[in-house]
């Protein structure tokens, strides 16, 4: 994992990807895995892929907070049953909080939104410099 992180090239990859092919959930994946250098599989993209517009278009969840939300969970979740899961909880529950219905119809705002607050998370739970 990196030393430092550019939230703003965060954004700008997020942002190009989501307008060039990927959903919502996959662009901040994306971009969350290529700027923190994640060794995360392609696996995560097609895992993330019923997400978008609300889990496959029933407008219930946000994409673009549901892919943060994983790639929180992946850096901090628990990778065996029985394992303690609540600093992870703690670590997205604020996050989930940012998901009003104003913010969903803005979809290229929330992505940059939901990709700088998750690598925030990520970046000051790693001692990881972002700026």
């Amino acid at each position: 994992m990196v030393q430092s992180v550019s939230l703003e090239q965060l954004r700008k990859d997020a942002v190009d990807i989501f307008h060039n092919g990927f959903a919502c959930s996959e662009s901040v994946i994306y971009s969350i895995r290529k700027n923190f250098e994640l060794d995360m599989s392609d696996d995560a993209f097609a895992m993330s892929t019923g997400f978008p517009w609300g889990l496959g278009g029933a407008g219930c969840l946000c994409g673009a907070v549901a892919g943060g939300t994983m790639c929180i969970g992946y850096v901090f979740g628990r990778r065996k049953p029985g394992e303690p899961a609540g600093e992870c909880h703690k670590l997205i529950a604020p996050y989930g909080d940012r998901n009003s219905p104003e913010r969903k119809s803005f979809c290229t705002e929330l992505v940059e939104f939901a990709v700088t607050e998750a690598a925030k998370i990520i970046a000051r739970e790693k001692g990881i410099k972002a700026e």
